[in-house]
């Protein structure tokens, strides 16, 4: 095999790593995502209303990852969802089943993942309650335990953040950095949400070097100047230079999101798809 200047600074290592990932090498400079993926709380409005045609638009745009999550998915058929999937060649890696669905309907919780093809479940948020020292504390215990119960039959976790995991600090430490240290890095990875991370004013690029081999996924969504969400390309993000760290931070796959996506969705999740299949770095 001829030796470049990237494989030589990676080391064996790292080549097992990069080529585990969502990119591939263009050349020794350049690399781009190899897969795109959608979370549908972006698009939750048309998924409720007929979850079938809005997969069909999904792939259409040319999506091939999709992760559930809001929409009414929970209570849908899954099997029609797996069939739709299927036959549209999309594949849910992971899914959001929220702390309560996973405390209370733990088994269902994971029949519903497994029926829709995960292999990983994220627990997508907090609630206010949840936000006081104890009782995050009481709370990373249970999130401990989803992860080896969720490893036991056969899954991964991760834990998806917002921005009040690092602006709210209790005694001085934030959340985030108590479910870090809590919580069990084999067990307990994270799908880290990059507009979310920036929101909160973290360095994000240290922060991706201090997770190393942690991060499960990208929440990628882009930041207007005023702070607004907006689609990806639309905004102030540097996504070439933080996914020049994949490798070292261990993601696997890079899910489109907009919280705030505008009417009638498909044009932003289309730009986002676009710009990041077209994506360098």
């Amino acid at each position: 095999m001829m030796m470049n200047r990237r494989s030589i600074l990676l080391g064996a290592g790292g080549l097992a790593a990069l080529a585990g990932q969502n990119v591939f090498t263009a050349g020794a400079q350049a690399a781009q995502l190899r897969k795109v993926g959608l979370q549908l709380y972006t698009v939750r409005e048309l998924f409720s209303a007929d979850p079938v045609a809005t997969l069909e638009k999904v792939a259409k745009v040319g999506y091939r990852e999709v992760e559930y999550g809001g929409g009414g998915y929970d209570a849908m058929d899954h099997k029609l969802l797996r069939k739709t999937m299927d036959r549209l060649g999309l594949t849910s890696p992971s899914l959001h089943i929220g702390y309560d669905a996973l405390l209370d309907n733990f088994d269902a919780s994971v029949a519903m993942a497994k029926t829709l093809g995960a292999d990983t479940v994220i627990l997508p948020y907090m609630v206010d309650k949840h936000r006081e020292a104890a009782a995050w504390d009481a709370a990373l215990v249970n999130i401990n335990r989803f992860g080896a119960q969720l490893k036991a039959a056969g899954l991964g976790f991760a834990y998806h953040n917002h921005d009040f995991e690092f602006t709210v600090k209790p005694d001085g430490v934030s959340l985030f950095d108590r479910l870090v240290k809590a919580c069990d890095p084999e067990l307990v990875k994270i799908e880290l949400d990059l507009y979310w991370a920036v929101h909160a004013g973290e360095d994000v690029q240290a922060l991706i070097k201090r997770l190393a081999g942690r991060i499960y996924a990208y929440h990628v969504k882009d930041m207007r100047a005023d702070r607004s969400m907006t689609a990806v390309g639309a905004g102030t993000i540097d996504f070439a230079s933080l996914f020049k760290l994949n490798a070292l931070a261990g993601v696997r796959h890079f899910y489109v999101e907009n919280d705030q996506c505008p009417a009638p969705f498909i044009p932003d999740i289309t730009k986002s798809f676009q710009t990041l299949r077209s994506l360098r770095f």
